[in-house]
């Protein structure tokens, strides 16, 4: 698909540490990924709403299981931008390198490229920060009350700092010294994020005082986890991400696969190793700097049939607005 009047890109992401807080003000260290879902909005004069054609790659299961929130997602971006369907409809494609599936970003990167198609499509004359707010609109279709995060590095790209301080969305970009090999492992368990605020809300009511000890241990992994990262000592920092997944584990936020695909990946030499996105389900992420350990880790996943991703985080280009309050 070329990139033309009415096509949008979203990045996909990796979260390192922090995923499943930040609605409790918890700061998160994610990173996009340089595979994109591609969208192309054309218009449809002989009829009204809208059509999806959907040629992602996919994670089985994955498409069919999140229909529903699809169809939300569009419906509410569609009001949000203001666009008129009554008079003419629109055909979407999407398509891209991106794989659908959990933990990877792919409900922002679809809404993400869908605001910028339709930006063009329509000469909208949104602002980045105007497509990052329909994407997180969008975001709603997916995960009940998104928190920002997906659809903000989607938008943006770079490895970021973000959080919600007092109800407001900020994010801060952070420079790593030279890009750094990741390795991606699919459980191929599709998780619903929708009910990941509940699920933990029930462990805060249940025991309120060990919630929140985890949340305060947490926000400190994440600041070591960010000054390991700025330093370049990526040793400390794959211990700080075991260290968070072990947390993760004891909070039933992991899953068998997942602590599976991390212990094969820290037998090849992995430096740590984590659930990343929601939880439950979706993808790992290990952390495997130098093509010869990623290629290795990454060949095992793939013999063994694992839907793997090689990436390289901090090596892809940054809009300047990479310090932003977002709402």
């Amino acid at each position: 698909m070329g990139i033309g009047k009415g096509v949008g890109k979203g990045f996909g992401k990796t979260i390192l540490i922090g995923d499943q807080f930040v609605l409790w003000e918890i700061p998160a260290i994610l990173a996009a990924i340089p595979y994109q879902t591609v969208c192309r909005v054309e218009r449809n004069e002989d009829a009204g709403g809208w059509q999806l054609v959907d040629r992602r790659i996919e994670v089985p299961g994955y498409k069919r299981s999140k229909e529903r929130g699809c169809t939300e997602s569009f419906n509410r971006m569609i009001e949000v931008m203001g666009l008129d369907l009554s008079r003419y409809g629109i055909r979407i494609t999407v398509e891209g390198d991106l794989l659908a599936g959990s933990g990877v970003g792919a409900s922002a990167a679809i809404c993400v490229s869908f605001a910028r198609a339709c930006n063009a499509e329509f000469s909208l004359g949104m602002d980045i920060l105007d497509i990052n707010r329909v994407a997180w609109e969008g975001e709603f279709g997916y995960h009940g009350l998104p928190s920002g995060l997906d659809n903000t590095v989607s938008t943006f790209g770079g490895v970021i700092e973000y959080r919600i301080l007092n109800g407001v969305k900020q994010f801060n970009r952070i420079v790593l010294q030279e890009p750094v090999e990741i390795v991606l492992g699919n459980s191929g368990v599709s998780a619903d994020t929708a009910l990941l605020k509940g699920f933990l809300e029930a462990q805060r009511e249940d025991d309120p005082p060990l919630f929140d000890s985890r949340l305060t241990e947490i926000q400190h992994q994440v600041g070591r986890l960010k000054e390991s990262l700025i330093r370049n000592d990526l040793q400390e920092t794959g211990r700080i991400m075991d260290e968070n997944h072990a947390m993760l584990i004891e909070m039933g936020l992991s899953h068998e696969k997942l602590i599976e695909l991390c212990r094969l990946a820290e037998s090849l030499g992995a430096y740590g190793s984590k659930v990343t996105g929601g939880g439950r389900g979706g993808y790992m992420v290990a952390l495997t700097p130098g093509r010869q350990l990623q290629e290795r880790v990454a060949s095992a996943f793939e013999a063994r049939g694992i839907a793997t991703i090689r990436a390289t985080i901090g090596g892809l280009p940054t809009d300047p607005r990479m310090h932003a309050v977002v709402s």
